[in-house]
Formats: C-alpha cells, structure tokens, sequence
C-alpha cells in the first residue's frame, strides 16, 4: 500500500508518497516541495490570498499524490497553522479544495511523529536514547526516546527558521551583529532546558536536508560554524548557485542553523542528518492503520 502526507508548514508545503520497504522502514516514490511562506506572525489571521494559496497548493498535491497511486493521503499542518486565529477558515479552504481535512497537529503529536519518522528511517537502528531535532519554520521540537520505547521526553518551542529570520536575519547576507542577535535569542531560549543526553542526536526538517550539501552528513560544531561562515559571507543567490539549494532555502538557513547549534549543546552531541522526519512518521502512522472495512 502508497500512502501520503501533505504537510503544511511555515515556510513550505510539502508532499511525500511513500510505500513499505519490506525492512520497517519506507521507500520513497514521490516527494515535492512548494516554498509558501504563511508568516510568522503568531496568533494574528493568515490573510485571505494566503489562504487561498494554500489551498491551491495542497489540491495539487493531493492531485500529484493519487497520481502516484496513493492509497491515502493524510494532510498536516504545524506551527503556522496551529497559531493563525482563522485556523478553521484556512482548513475549511482546503477541504473545499481538495476534499482533504487538515489535521492541525499539537506540538506533541509533531514532536512523536518527528521523532518516529527519523528513528525509523536510519540505515542503522541505534541502541539507546535517540535524541531528534526538528526545526520548523515556526516552532523547534527536541525529543528524546527509544526506538522500541518511544518518545520519553520532549519540548517544543514558539521559535523556528522563519521566526528567527524574519526578527534578526535582514541582510543579504546577514551581518555579523545580525547572527549575534539571532545567537543570543536562542541561547535565552534554551540555555536553562535540561535534556537527556542520548547516544545519536539526529537533526530533520527542509534546513536539515538542505544542509548536507553544505556540510556533508554530520552536524560537529566545527562543521555548524563553518557553514554559517559560509552562509554569512554569500548573498543568498550565490549560495543558492554554489550548492544547489533554493535561493528560499538558502535565506532560511543561517537562522536554523543557529538553531541547530543550539540543539547540539542542549543535547552534548553532534547532530547527524536524518533520512526522514514529521512526513514519513505521518506515512508511518497511515501504514500502520487498518484497512477500512
């Protein structure tokens, strides 16, 4: 069976189509990416443009995943939606749409289904604690469990790439008294969260991704700060020619990657890059369900 999930984010709107690989993990058969920045103002209304953005956007993809033969397809939205106060409007947009309801996650369920879309896309299962970053465009969720255990701690913050961006990250490229700000917010933020410390931290989410080819696979603080050297040294047009990434992207990067290095000290361990986050944990929770009678 083919199951999809469309995911409504700050800065995207994100379709993977995916199958059982025969292993416990996912092959993947389709995944699209439509940059769609909602805002980051929280809890003031998505404007009516916006709204109907959206739900062009998610009809399409809707479209494109029962092209690919998806037997179901399961539509999310995270920080952006959760915090708009026409939240019921912009779903009501998309169901007229698309046909599809939109399940507004909590941040705990977007923490779990994080979480189990990384631990259960690794080449390699891990033994013990797991720690997994996710940073959104609107929120950032650390969560720490066991891959036959589950999550057993978590936290979700009101502060993702988007967020940061949009209060410290003006330039093109960002200045240096820029990144110091963006740095010590987040530093403010998370200095005082006391976590597990686990054996492999992996980091998921599109500035995650994008990063590998910046950095390679591996998040060491060395390879974090060269990057945002990199990053703070090259309009964004350039960058986005050097590596190969969406100009979009590459004006999003800097603010998660002081994100992420603030997560790495949170959890005391390098992040990896992960194979798979929120979507493919969606497709996951769909293949686990029972047929309908």
């Amino acid at each position: 069976m083919r199951c999809a999930c469309v995911d409504i984010g700050t800065n995207t709107t994100r379709l993977l189509v995916a199958e059982p690989d025969g292993a416990g993990s996912l092959r993947e058969v389709a995944a699209l990416r439509h940059f769609l920045r909602l805002g980051t103002r929280r809890a003031g209304p998505l404007g009516p443009e916006t709204v109907a953005r959206v739900a062009e956007a998610v009809a399409a993809q809707t479209r494109i995943a029962q092209r690919h033969g998806a037997d179901r397809v399961r539509v999310v939205a995270t920080a952006a939606v959760r915090s708009a106060a026409n939240a019921d409007e912009l779903c009501a947009a998309v169901r007229a749409a698309s046909g599809a309801e939109v399940d507004v996650l909590t941040d705990a369920e977007e923490a779990r289904l994080a979480f189990a879309g990384a631990t259960r896309t690794l080449a390699e299962a891990p033994a013990g604690v797991v720690g997994v970053v996710d940073v959104g465009g609107g929120s950032s969720e650390l969560v720490a469990g066991t891959l036959a255990g589950g999550v057993t701690w978590w936290a979700s913050f009101p502060l993702g790439s988007g967020v940061l961006a949009e209060r410290h990250l003006r330039s093109d490229p960002p200045t240096a008294a820029e990144l110091a700000g963006a740095q010590e917010e987040v530093a403010a933020l998370l200095g005082e969260v006391e976590a597990p410390r686990p054996a492999v931290a992996i980091a998921v989410g599109g500035g995650a991704a994008s990063l590998a080819r910046v950095v390679g696979p591996e998040l060491s603080p060395a390879a974090l700060a060269g990057a945002l050297e990199i990053l703070g040294s090259l309009p964004a047009s350039d960058a986005a020619r050097r590596f190969g990434v969406h100009v979009e992207r590459v004006r999003l990067l800097p603010a998660g990657l002081v994100l992420l290095q603030g997560a790495a000290e949170v959890f005391g361990r390098p992040l990896c890059i992960g194979r798979g986050g929120l979507r493919e944990g969606v497709v996951l929770a769909e293949l686990a369900e029972p047929p309908p009678e």
